[in-house]
């Protein structure tokens, strides 16, 4: 198996909306891309996904619900659960990576509980079913939330993220998905202009800020546009999903043998 470090090129991106995106022909031809270059490009979910997901979603196809069987691609990293898991992928299965999450469990310090009894009656906020590790995330109704119910937590240090419209979540502070990918790719030893992150979502941003190169696919959040227009490496793409993603490719010319333009 090739070395990170030796890849030609590194995809990094976000699933839903993003990789997952598009018509089932464009992300068939991004994935069977990927499979013919496995040797030689290296392939990073950083998601708001957890684990399981990721593992049903390689492992069996777990997008069928989409209408179609196009199986994603196996990652070689994960950098999931927006930003705060950062793992391996070994057998089959997503293994969080102890030295590189350290820092991660280190803000969070245990405080899921005093977080969810903070935002127990809190207006606008139903707490997600899914049990994460280091966030509480909550399904968000922005016309009855009331931001003042959330200063406690970002008083003590927490950070609080908006996004999709709908969801909000409560992360240690500082930790998100482009810091996370960063220290990814700096354990790893992979040349930061080899890399392409991908998004469609605010809960992407710091992925852009991060001065990769970039895809914000086609029809990305109007608030993720607004904030990636003059960030120089962001490349606002005309094509959605998978197939932005290939157009970003094209465009920063970082593979020699790019995957093709799919209209539809």
């Amino acid at each position: 198996m090739t070395s990170p470090a030796d890849w030609t090129f590194v995809l990094a991106t976000d699933l839903d909306g993003t990789f997952l995106g598009g018509s089932a022909a464009q992300r068939e031809e991004l994935y069977d891309w990927i499979r013919r270059h496995r040797d030689e490009v290296g392939l990073v979910f950083v998601t708001g996904r957890d684990p399981e997901y990721i593992e049903a979603l390689c492992g069996d196809g777990a997008d069928a619900w989409r209408g179609d069987r196009v199986v994603a691609p196996w990652p070689d990293f994960v950098v999931g659960d927006v930003g705060t898991t950062i793992a391996g992928v070994q057998g089959g299965r997503v293994v969080p990576l102890d030295d590189l999450e350290a820092h991660i469990r280190d803000a969070w310090d245990d405080r899921g509980e005093w977080i969810r009894e903070v935002l127990r009656d809190a207006p606008g906020l139903v707490e997600q079913d899914t049990t994460f590790r280091h966030r509480v995330s909550y399904h968000w109704d922005p016309d009855a939330y009331d931001p003042e119910s959330v200063r406690p937590l970002e008083e003590a240090g927490l950070d609080v993220l908006i996004s999709h419209g709908c969801y909000l979540d409560v992360l240690p502070g500082g930790v998100s998905k482009g810091p996370s990918l960063m220290r990814l790719i700096a354990q790893l030893g992979i040349d930061a202009e080899r890399v392409l992150v991908a998004g469609d979502t605010l809960n992407d941003l710091t992925m852009f800020q991060t001065g990769l190169a970039g895809a914000v696919v086609g029809g990305a959040e109007q608030v993720l546009l607004d904030a990636t227009r003059d960030l120089p490496r962001a490349l606002q793409c005309s094509l959605p999903g998978a197939a932005g993603i290939a157009e970003a490719i094209r465009a920063f010319a970082l593979h020699p043998d790019p995957p093709q333009e799919l209209t539809s």
